[in-house]
């Protein structure tokens, strides 16, 4: 199944946030995540740090769709999306050597 990668940036609206109204956005999207991967779709989702290991760089999210309109769905459910919180980027990645890897459903 194709992989798709959604990358992500904080709006200037969101930095603005307290710290408590970020947790909470960020806890809704941990919780989609883990909504999607529990109907056994392979997801997953972090964020970007400098060498310093601040954060700050954006987030990164790993899935399977089966097509480009599907990955733009299942990510249009993303909290930090619906509430427009976030400048993102969905695109498809295509291994050099064409090979599919195989994930599983569940990283542990």
């Amino acid at each position: 199944m194709p992989i798709f990668i959604k990358t992500e940036k904080f709006k200037d609206k969101t930095l603005k946030l307290s710290n408590s109204e970020r947790k909470k956005v960020l806890l809704m999207h941990k919780e989609w995540v883990e909504e999607v991967s529990r109907s056994g779709q392979y997801i997953h989702s972090g964020y970007l740090i400098n060498e310093e290991k601040r954060p700050g760089g954006g987030g990164l999210l790993i899935f399977e769709a089966k097509d480009y309109l599907t990955a733009k769905k299942i990510i249009g459910n993303d909290p930090m999306i619906k509430h427009e919180l976030v400048i993102w980027d969905l695109q498809e990645w295509i291994s050099i050597d064409g090979s599919q890897p195989k994930f599983s459903n569940h990283l542990g």
